[in-house]
């Protein structure tokens, strides 16, 4: 079973797939309406038959849309993510284009082949891909398909600045509505960051910071984990209920963080003379979440969970530790030979009148 960074990816994946199916779909039906019940190609009489224009043309829609995907979300993506917004699409689309003409040749020369019973090898396969390409009909397609190229690109940008989630939330309006439910949440801070910013500047600071939040991101999405704020120094991650405690995933989280920066000890050293160290508060509860905002939209969520969780990483600093977590957390997680929990002291909270008990996070 592929962990839940590649979980994602799949999904990501299968959205481009879904987006150049749609558009394929809908060039067979206009094709359609303008060919009706023609049996040729008008344009370079090749043969056309509408079942066929519908199968080769939702299935090679779709392998392309997957095959776009797959480039973007493990490799692509990564490796231009510095340059700016349209850079990015003028960059991705050229390359898709030249790989979309390649790609649909190869699919003209194996439709044709069909059709006329014959090897690709065949001269008349061939010369039929050579009339196809000699036409508008096939820049046409080129067109069309380049129309598709752009659009899945702008939707995997706003996906990558918005995340995955949001823009799911967004697009079907799951929280229009706000809605009560439980979820983990760890409010995770870099220690001593004001005199790190001061000794380091404040430019070579941003790119601490930026590289700090990078390094993360692996450890979140191998734990299922949603990033809900960067606040400077700060970030939060969140977690539904059952995705935070399947294997424990609130808790590995910081784990794999906590691994991920042992072993960049050198790199951090070398780039800016310190190692980042950081504590952080896990706490579980409930929480209205839904979305605010006219000229710029977002969903929240809002609730004791969220003012718990910020004062329990407050304390850390306090009683040295380098996690602290609620005891409503703890009852509900699996103790396992990864880290075990020690009872630390009560926190109380204005306008509480229960206090609630803490525990330090050991790792072995």
């Amino acid at each position: 079973m592929p962990g839940p960074k590649h979980t994602r990816y799949l999904r990501q994946t299968l959205s481009f797939g879904i987006i150049w199916l749609l558009f394929g779909l809908v060039y067979v039906f206009l094709e359609y309406g303008l060919l009706g019940d023609s049996s040729i190609y008008p344009a370079t009489g090749n043969k056309y038959d509408f079942k066929n224009s519908l199968i080769y043309t939702s299935i090679g829609s779709f392998i392309m849309g997957l095959g776009q995907g797959w480039i973007e979300v493990t490799w692509l993506r990564k490796r231009y993510q510095d340059k700016s917004f349209w850079k990015k699409i003028f960059i991705k689309g050229t390359f898709y284009t030249i790989l979309l003409i390649i790609f649909l040749s190869v699919l003209t020369l194996i439709i044709n082949s069909i059709r006329f019973n014959s090897s690709v090898f065949d001269p008349m396969v061939y010369n039929s891909l050579i009339v196809f390409m000699k036409e508008f009909s096939f820049w046409s397609v080129i067109l069309y398909a380049a129309l598709i190229l752009d659009i899945a690109l702008f939707y995997s940008e706003i996906t990558a600045y918005l995340g995955n989630e949001v823009f799911f939330n967004y697009s079907f309006g799951k929280y229009i509505k706000p809605k009560q439910e439980v979820r983990i949440f760890m409010f995770l801070d870099m220690k001593s960051s004001t005199a790190i910013a001061e000794q380091i500047g404040h430019r070579k600071y941003f790119d601490l910071i930026k590289a700090y939040y990078a390094d993360m991101t692996n450890a979140i999405l191998e734990t299922n984990g949603e990033i809900y704020q960067y606040v400077g120094d700060e970030i939060v991650v969140s977690w539904t209920e059952k995705n935070g405690l399947s294997n424990n995933n609130c808790i590995a989280c910081f784990h794999k963080i906590s691994e991920v920066f042992e072993d960049k000890r050198p790199y951090y050293n070398q780039h800016f003379g310190l190692v980042p160290e950081f504590k952080a508060g896990f706490h579980i509860g409930e929480v209205t979440t839904g979305e605010i905002g006219i000229i710029k939209k977002d969903i929240i969520y809002t609730g004791d969970a969220l003012n718990t969780t910020a004062r329990i990483q407050s304390e850390c600093n306090n009683y040295g530790a380098r996690a602290l977590i609620s005891e409503d957390l703890v009852l509900k997680l699996n103790t396992n030979s990864i880290f075990t929990f020690n009872e630390i002291a009560k926190l109380i909270l204005r306008g509480k009148q229960d206090a609630i008990q803490l525990f330090a996070i050991n790792f072995k």
